[in-house]
């Protein structure tokens, strides 16, 4: 794992290094008015939703699953909780309504892959499909804004640095504790590396799965109100488009294995720290925005390519002849 968190490090390196080159003041920061501001800040501020979905779907993954519905239950979580706003009720009410509405959600793409049985990415299509069309129920197709100083605290809001970065830092930091520091994140690796195994030792491998898929949900909610909250709006049609791919990328980038079993939080952290900083390096660089698909493929592929077991083994081998 160790060598796999290299070239997500190295990619890292090489994005802020061209940045720097394209604009000497990348790494200047500023304090103002408590405040701290900067190019670095900005990447963090901007990849703080990419990173707490990652973190649900690191774990999803960890189990053999996969997560193709916390996009849309980004904007589902928006929608609902700028209706509310809108319609004279609390942001606290608010938003604890619409967490509870994702952890629903999650239930049931937990219930279709644990009880039913149903395919991962079969089951959660199903609300990638759906859930945006929920959103768009809920906001009667017309986008929501709303003027409420507590909701805009979560995702524009600052305590030296942005809300949303601590949010997510918190969110990393507890998953962390979480998992590392008891049974749970052993067991969740049980499961993805064989779960009929898993359930003959004595592992509930049923509610391990639930429980990784609502955390996930939970985790896109709170995206979900960070990515709202930001705009003071809730565009039910583009919140949270296609941040499931760029959750998975983060995964995938991290070293984590789309088969299941050990994964790493901090190379989810880095993933998604990469992600984000290619995008904003291709927007620094002056490159057309309508091709960053095709430059996060590239980079993607040659960092999913570096991780390969083959060309991991071709190195254990030259290591081994130059000792």
């Amino acid at each position: 794992m160790n060598r796999r968190l290299l070239w997500p490090l190295l990619a890292l390196a090489a994005l802020l290094l061209l940045n720097l080159v394209a604009n000497p003041s990348f790494f200047a920061l500023r304090l103002q008015d408590g405040h701290l501001f900067g190019s670095l800040v900005d990447v963090l501020r901007n990849g703080a939703p990419t990173l707490l979905i990652a973190l649900g779907m690191t774990l999803v993954i960890a189990t053999r699953g996969i997560d193709l519905s916390v996009g849309a239950v980004v904007a589902i979580a928006g929608a609902v909780t700028c209706t509310h706003i809108a319609g004279g009720g609390g942001a606290l009410s608010g938003m604890l309504l619409a967490l509870a509405l994702c952890a629903v959600l999650g239930l049931w793409n937990g219930f279709l892959v644990s009880v039913l049985g149903i395919q991962p990415i079969i089951a959660t299509l199903v609300l990638m499909t759906a859930g945006r069309g929920i959103a768009m129920l809920v906001t009667e197709g017309q986008i929501i804004t709303v003027d409420d100083p507590a909701f805009r605290e979560i995702g524009a809001g600052f305590l030296f640095l942005p809300v949303s970065i601590l949010i997510s830092l918190a969110a990393l930091a507890a998953t962390a504790l979480v998992t590392r520091r008891t049974a749970l994140g052993m067991l969740i690796e049980s499961v993805g590396v064989n779960p009929e195994a898993s359930r003959l030792a004595g592992v509930r491998s049923r509610t391990i799965i639930w429980t990784v898929y609502v955390f996930a949900a939970l985790c896109a909610g709170v995206a979900g109100l960070m990515i709202s909250s930001n705009v003071s709006a809730a565009d039910a049609n583009n919140a949270g488009l296609w941040i499931e791919m760029d959750a998975i990328l983060a995964v995938v980038i991290g070293g984590t294995s789309l088969a299941g079993g050990r994964y790493s939080l901090t190379g989810t952290l880095l993933g998604a720290l990469v992600i984000q900083t290619l995008t904003t390096t291709i927007y620094t660089i002056g490159v057309p925005p309508e091709v960053t698909l095709v430059f996060k493929a590239i980079v993607v592929i040659a960092v999913c390519l570096l991780q390969a077991p083959a060309l991991s083994r071709v190195f254990a081998r030259r290591e081994a002849v130059a000792a």
